[in-house]
């Protein structure tokens, strides 16, 4: 008996536990549906495989979703070529679905991403899939985690990407967070899968390719290969104190509310400075503020209100948003 890969061995176990650890609501006419969002790429090649092993084993259906983003050249040929591979190794439903990227807000990466998810969200919804399987490895973590200390970003930047979130009924999975890129590259080969190498991969246009091709080897270089595991141990460590977080501030914003959406500064005057700003962060996108846009300059002008009154106008909020301080409470201004 031949005996099998370790690469391929570990990754069926990543998907394993993460099919396992999440109990959908019983359904008695079928099994539930995992989708495995596929480009092609070494990494969803080998995670598409895992999960169409793994899934009817343990009472799941597996499907298959590769998005055309239409950017490059014979994407729609591509994409459906990887549907017709899902296809023939028992994914069902296994389909190519296009979006449109030009005309959306950001940069080409971010336009590229919100359509990607919401094509796949939306086409998960229809299938009546309960989970996505998404492939992003360890070392994608480090580099998001090298992306969010280049910007700037807080705790929830450098968290990174959860390995698990909910939203609605729909459930979004990273099983090879703990995975390395080498070993999805082994699995592939051990497999007999010919990845596809997505040209914006190495295209310095991109911020994640210059840090993928520059920064993050020449900081193996220098540290040594330990530095990826690090960086994605240190997103792990970040993401448990921001549950922690998140948790005292949605106390903390639940005491300082008063009726009409107002905040009570006696209230938020005594949190600590780093409690209290995100108390203000998360009243603004309540208000409508939208998170893309709302900045630290846009928290500090509001933690002014309260901290460093001396009778100043209302702050302005992306979403054409106005927040005053009338007496001892912090409003927003009706239009």
């Amino acid at each position: 008996m031949a005996t099998l890969d370790s690469s391929v061995a570990v990754i069926r176990i990543a998907v394993r536990r993460a099919l396992h650890e999440l109990v959908p609501e019983p359904d008695p006419t079928q099994p539930p549906l995992a989708l495995v969002a596929c480009s092609g790429g070494a990494d969803s090649l080998a995670l598409a495989a895992a999960a169409g092993f793994v899934a009817p084993r343990i009472g799941w259906r597996a499907g298959l979703i590769s998005i055309d983003h239409g950017l490059q050249a014979g994407s729609g040929e591509r994409a459906r070529a990887v549907a017709a591979w899902g296809q023939r190794i028992g994914l069902a439903p296994a389909l190519a679905v296009p979006v449109t990227v030009a005309g959306r807000p950001g940069g080409p990466e971010a336009a590229a991403r919100a359509a990607r998810y919401e094509a796949l969200a939306a086409t998960a919804r229809h299938q009546g899939a309960v989970a996505v399987l998404l492939g992003h490895t360890r070392d994608d973590q480090a580099e998001t985690v090298l992306l969010a200390l280049a910007r700037g970003s807080g705790p929830r930047g450098l968290a990174g990407m959860p390995a698990r979130r909910r939203a609605g009924e729909l459930t979004w999975l990273r099983p090879l967070l703990e995975i390395r890129r080498s070993q999805t590259e082994a699995a592939c080969r051990a497999l007999g899968l010919t990845p596809w190498q997505d040209p914006h991969n190495t295209d310095a246009t991109y911020a994640r390719a210059r840090v993928r091709s520059s920064v993050l080897p020449a900081l193996v270089a220098a540290l040594g290969d330990r530095v990826v595991d690090n960086l994605a141990r240190s997103a792990r460590l970040i993401a448990a104190d921001t549950a922690v977080l998140d948790h005292l501030t949605a106390e903390a914003l639940a005491a300082a509310r008063r009726p009409g959406d107002r905040l009570a500064v006696e209230s938020l005057r005594g949190l600590p400075d780093g409690l209290r700003t995100r108390v203000l962060h998360a009243w603004a996108r309540e208000l409508g503020a939208p998170g893309s846009a709302l900045s630290h300059r846009h928290v500090a002008a509001l933690d002014a209100l309260v901290t460093d009154w001396h009778g100043q106008g209302p702050t302005h909020l992306p979403g054409g948003i106005l927040v005053e301080r009338r007496a001892d409470l912090l409003a927003r201004v009706p239009h």
